[in-house]
């Protein structure tokens, strides 16, 4: 296991994290979820920049207050701010990570950046939010890295930057006993790349399911009132009301195909997946 959360607990005043989820080896997990419902808190405790009052966390196995500068040497992040200062040059970057990172692979790294138009010379301060996000990717992988803790790592990337930074990540999992924990908005994005998919909501995992799960057996069921009311529940698993009736999330979508002709069922999709659960009236 690369990294195992037990009922992670933290409080911000009326918020509390209460959380578990896993991520095994050789698996993609994807965190879902509106703003402010715990994502960005609990990659901040994964990375050791926010402290917690309970529960538990492993890494590769052990606790994570055991952990030595070497394990952590084996985890690649990613957040909103790069770590680096902005009046920094990419060789500059280079050099303080060399010096963190006895696997660091500095010509791989500048390559990388050379690929992706990033000019060594070129302080951080003058490079663009999508430049920024290619860096941060670029130097989680440059070390030799077993699990990637990505947040929001696609924010601020055109569709061909995306592209390009989820194909770096698929190669990434091309190594044996690798991982990544990753939250983005873009779910399509998620969709291409997680195994199994998490959704948090006011700091609690509210809905878990493998991705694959979802794009072949889930379903939006959408029924008018009347139909509704005479609808049996079995296999509705969350159900959201509109102003023209109901939309419902199911796993077997075969059987309302099969079983209800007259009501509209639809493949169901991680846009669906967030809008239903977190507008559910019922479930």
């Amino acid at each position: 296991m690369l990294l195992e959360v037990n009922h992670l607990k933290k409080n911000y005043g009326d918020f509390q994290l209460d959380c578990s989820l896993q991520v095994e080896n050789n698996q993609v997990v994807g965190l879902i979820g509106r703003n402010g419902a715990g994502k960005t808190t609990l990659f901040k405790i994964l990375m050791d920049l926010v402290s917690y009052e309970a529960g538990e966390i492993k890494l590769f196995d052990r606790e994570f207050a055991t952990l030595t500068a070497t394990d952590k040497e084996k985890i690649g992040v990613a957040y909103s701010d790069s770590g680096f200062s902005k009046d920094l040059t990419l060789k500059q970057v280079a050099q303080i990570l060399a010096g963190f990172y006895p696997d660091f692979q500095k010509e791989k790294f500048l390559t990388d950046c050379q690929v992706q138009k990033l000019k060594p010379s070129q302080k951080l301060a003058e490079y663009s939010t999508g430049m920024l996000a290619k860096l941060k990717i670029i130097i989680a992988t440059s070390f030799g890295a077993d699990l990637l803790i990505l947040d929001e790592p696609t924010a601020g990337l055109d569709l061909m930057a995306r592209n390009d930074l989820l194909q770096r990540l698929h190669q990434f999992m091309e190594e044996e006993n690798h991982g990544i924990l990753i939250s983005s908005h873009i779910s399509s994005d998620l969709e291409g790349l997680c195994d199994y998919i998490y959704l948090i909501d006011d700091g609690k995992i509210i809905f878990k399911e493998e991705t694959a799960a979802i794009t072949d057996f889930y379903g939006v069921v959408k029924l008018t009132p009347e139909q509704y009311q005479a609808m049996e529940p079995d296999y509705l698993l969350f159900t959201a009301k509109e102003n023209w009736g109901y939309q419902c999330l199911t796993n077997q979508r075969q059987f309302f195909l099969d079983n209800y002709p007259s009501a509209v069922v639809e493949k169901a999709t991680l846009d669906n997946v967030l809008e239903i659960v977190l507008g559910r009236v019922v479930g």
